[in-house]
Parts: structure tokens; sequence; C-alpha cells
């Protein structure tokens, strides 16, 4: 047998070790590794739980939005508030755009050269890359005369030798399929998504006041205000203001307009290139055997609500498959989450083994590692700084893949839209189950959920033009109408997966907090039974070409869209 380690995992969010070993260039077992500790949790603990959202979205600069939603509404939970309804219409909008760009963006600069050979780019030729662009779709920039100058500018990018994303790559691995026109097309759409990712987060500047990290969610809703329909003269003795004239507010007719217009380039993005890219893919790669299928259980919180009541319908259902089975989805609530820490660099309190919910747990750093800078991990028996959560005992994967199924397994609204679009992009249910599986869904869900943003804009316009501007419910604001002690929690979904916030107030501020997120489920160590996390998991049984050059098992780590910084929090 052969240890193989990668450390660091590049174009992913944070630090991640994987060590592997060979046996016959064949993984027989893995370990992933959170090698770097946070402790935001623990600087949640003691201030005022109005302001937890604040901190929590620090968790992450990519994912920020899923948890300042996750916070707010556990707060919200504790103290029984309510949202408006263009509270939750506003916060669809933001954590649903964050989602798409998530997915749109990630593919490309985190997996697309998993899949995508540059150095064959170069051998392309512009006006048969042209040819199969059209084919796909009517994207306007395909001529040839475009491909030649992207063409040109990925040579002096490779020739350059400058750090980055080209640099120490992989071209020329075997296990390349796709055919240079191919690689020439994705190529160029890697590009473009820059300028695109860039171009989206006005959203969020517009409707969040910046991006990452917006400012403008609220305990009891959000703060925005209607513009302003009467005289801008300000009051005797009042300073005069300097109003802004370039950027108009976010809630007047012109910034709601801003908003549409960026939705319709963001849906106009997701169907016409990063769609076919990812066609184009699973069509060259489709036919290898995939053996990354993983753990088989997936879990699925829901999340955006479609209406006000006390037990919304989802868009993104709720539920869990186990073992692949999608002849119904099992119910999931808050309960069943549990975490281990056995082979986690912390402590709980608890007795040894015992799984532990989040709202009795305590984040106790404790490292219990080899000495940096250390060859491996083996020997050691507690090896990361992620936790290990499991669904009623179980282990399990989150993540777009896992809505997808729960969707179909729900036989809901969502299932024969989603069903569609599988057949779409060509993914048969043979590569399902697989790292191409988990590719596939995220572009399918992309397609879904953009297709949505225009209608929950139309239904906040309608619901402000009939005379309803309420943005939160204040009613609670002042901490001495809340009771002395109070819990609360939050299910829901980032782009990456399941994520989950839990606290506890005591005297008005936060005595206990726990978080939950995607890449802590598919991310986890061994647990107390010596299971592997999902990740760990879909290693096993990986076929290395080269091992000095391990592309299979970097494709199937990235396959989850992995985020460290959420996971560790």
């Amino acid at each position: 047998m052969t240890r193989l380690v990668i450390d660091p995992v590049s174009r992913v969010g944070g630090h991640l070790r994987v060590e592997v070993e060979l046996t016959d260039r064949t993984v027989s077992d893995a370990w992933t590794s959170g090698t770097m500790y946070r402790g935001i949790e623990r600087v949640l603990e003691g201030r005022d739980a109005r302001d937890a959202w604040l901190y929590a979205q620090r968790v992450c600069g990519t994912c920020g939005i899923a948890h300042a939603i996750a916070s707010a509404r556990a707060v919200e939970n504790a103290l029984g508030l309510k949202i408006p309804r263009n509270a939750r219409l506003l916060r669809n909008l933001m954590a649903g755009v964050q989602l798409v760009v998530d997915h749109a963006a990630g593919f490309y600069l985190s997996q697309a050269l998993d899949w995508v050979d540059l150095a064959s780019a170069l051998d392309a030729d512009p006006a048969s890359t042209s040819t199969l662009a059209r084919t796909l779709s009517d994207w306007p920039s395909s001529s040839p005369s475009y491909f030649t100058a992207v063409q040109q500018r990925l040579a002096t990018l490779l020739k350059s030798g400058q750090p980055g994303p080209f640099a120490h790559a992989d071209w020329g691995h075997p296990a390349y399929a796709l055919a240079p026109d191919a690689n020439l097309m994705v190529a160029a759409h890697y590009l473009e998504a820059l300028d695109w990712h860039r171009n989206m987060m006005r959203i969020q500047v517009i409707l969040g006041g910046k991006s990452p990290h917006p400012q403008t969610f609220l305990v009891g809703g959000m703060a925005l205000a209607a513009a302003w329909g009467g005289p801008m003269r300000p009051s005797p003795g009042e300073h005069q203001w300097d109003l802004e004239t370039t950027s108009p507010p976010a809630l007047s007719a012109n910034g709601l307009a801003d908003v549409g217009r960026l939705l319709d380039q963001a849906k106009a993005f997701v169907e016409q290139v990063y769609v076919p890219d990812v066609t184009a893919i699973l069509k060259a790669y489709g036919g290898q055997s995939p053996t990354d299928a993983g753990i088989g259980h997936y879990l699925s919180f829901g999340d955006f609500p479609e209406d006000d009541s006390d037990r919304p319908a989802l868009l993104l259902p709720r539920g869990r498959v186990m073992g692949g089975d999608l002849s119904g989805a099992v119910p999931v609530s808050d309960t069943g989450v549990g975490e281990s820490v056995d082979h986690s660099w912390y402590t709980t309190g608890a007795d040894d083994g015992a799984l532990v919910h989040p709202r009795d747990e305590r984040t106790e750093p404790h490292y219990a590692g080899p000495r940096p800078p250390y060859a491996a991990l083996d020997g050691f028996d507690r090896y990361s700084w992620v936790k290990a959560p499991r669904y009623e005992d179980d282990p399990m994967e989150v993540g777009p893949l896992a809505r997808l199924l729960v969707a179909v397994a729900s036989a809901g609204d969502a299932a024969s839209a989603l069903s569609r679009a599988v057949a779409e992009v060509g993914l048969g249910p043979e590569a399902l189950f697989s790292g191409l599986g988990r590719t596939g869904a995220r572009a399918i869900e992309s397609m879904f959920v953009a297709k949505r943003l225009s209608a929950w804009l139309a239904d906040l316009k309608e619901n402000m033009a009939a005379g309803d501007l309420a943005m939160a419910d204040i009613s609670t604001w002042d901490v001495e109408t809340w009771p002395a002690e109070a819990a609360g929690w939050a299910i829901g979904e980032s782009a990456r997966g399941a994520v989950g916030h839990w606290l506890t107030i005591r005297n008005h501020r936060i005595e206990r907090y726990q978080i939950v997120d995607a890449t802590t489920w598919n991310g986890s160590p061994r647990d107390r039974r010596g299971r592997r996390g999902a990740i760990e998991q879909a290693l096993i049984g990986t076929r290395v070409v080269d091992p000095d050059r391990p592309l299979e098992i970097l494709r199937t780590v990235r396959s989850f869209d992995p985020c460290l910084t959420c996971a560790v929090h």
C-alpha cells in the first residue's frame, strides 16, 4: 500500500488535507482533515442575540448569506417572531441569487479545470469550436473570431508561468476526455464567468449594501425601506442631505428594475453557457463507470419558503433518501441531528462516544494530532477540526444532488420540473449517483432556481404596489420584552447543502451557539462507530492512473464543492 497526501487541496475554500491509501493504484482508505480552527461559535457567546447574524455570516465570505438567514431565523424562532411577506421575498431573492452564482461560478473556478485540458484547447480549431457552441445554445459570444482571441489569451497565460489556477496543472493527463474544441469552449466560458460573477454580485450590493456580508438582514425581517416619495427638503436645523444620484434606492422602481435586469442576465448565463458546458462534460465522461457514489444516504433540510404560514411549502423540499431509494422521502426535523467528536480535535463534556445534539453542545477545542509540520496523520485517532454530524446516527451526504433526489422522491411540485431537467442535461440513472451526478445536479438546480428568482421579484413589487410596505416585525426589539431564557433553531440550505443553527439565550445574551454546515456533513471525519464521512466514503474505489498527479481524487473531492471555512466555522 502507498500513502498519498494532498495538502492543501487547491481551489477549495479553506484548509483541506486529504490522505488516502492506494492498493494497486486504487483508493482503499481515505481521511479528510480540516486543518484550521476558527471558533465563530465561541465568538458569539455572550453577545447580543440581535447581532448574532452579523457575526454568524462571517463563517464564510461565499456562503455568508445562508448563515446570516439561518442565524436570524434561529433568534426569531426563540422569540416567536414571524417576518413580513416582503422580508421573506427579499431573503429568498438574496439567498437564491447566492445559490445560482455559487453553483455557476463554483463550477468554472473550482471544478471546470478538473475536466478541461487547457493545453488541448490551444490545438482547437476556433471555427469548429464556434460550430459546437452554436449547436448547444444561442449565446452571442460564439464566433470564430471570439474563440481565436480567447485561444491567444490562453496561450499567453499558460506561457507566462505566473502563479494562479493555471500553474502546476495536469494538462495532458490521460484522464482528460474532452475534445480540443470543447476544451476551448469551456475555457472561454471560464474567463467569461469571472466578469459574470462580479456583475451578479451587484444584486447583493443593491439589496444588501455590500458584498460579501450584506448589512440589511435583521432579526424580525429586513432593514430595507420602500423608496420615500415625499419631499426631500430637510426639516429646520437638519443637515442638508447629499443625495446619491448614481445609485437608486434598493426598493425604488429604478432599483428593482436594475435587479430585474441582472436576474435576466443570470438566467441567460445559466441556460446558455453553464448548463450547455456541463452537458458537454457529461456526454464526454458519462460513459465511464462511476466509482464515487459514496454513502448513499442523502439529506435536505429544504429552503425557500413559498408562503407565510407556520409550516410553509418549500421550493426545495425537506427530507431524506436512504440507501438511494427514490420511492419516497423520509421526513426530517432538527431533533435528529447529533455530532460526534471521537475523531476530531474537540471535547464535548459528554460521555465518550455519545452523539450530542447541537442545542446541548459546546465547542471546546483540544488539539490531539501530530506536532506540525507532519508528513502524515496515520497513527493518530483524532485527525480533523471538522466534527462528525449524523442524522439519527447515520452519516449523510448533503448538497445539490441530495436536494434533487429528495425532491424527486417527494413527488411534489418540483419533482417533474427537476426530472425534465435531468433528462435535458443528459444525466442518466447510471451516472446520477456519482461525482458527475453532483456536478450535473448543480447545473440543474441553478436552472430551476434561476427561473424562480424573477417570480419572487414580481411578487415583491406587486405586494408593495398593493400598499404592503412592512419589512420587519420589531415588536420584540426591546430586550426587556424577552423571557429570561429562550432557545431557538433554524434549518435550511446553502448552495453546498444542509445548514443548521442552534442557540440558547439567557438574560438577553447568547449563552450557547452551535452551527452544523454542509461541509461539516460532507467533510466529516469518522464517527464513533468508525464510519467515514461522505467525501471519505466517495473516494473508496477511485482508480488513480498517475499517483504523482491524482486528478481523479481531486475530481471526487471537488465534486462536493467543499468549503472548509464553513465546515470548521
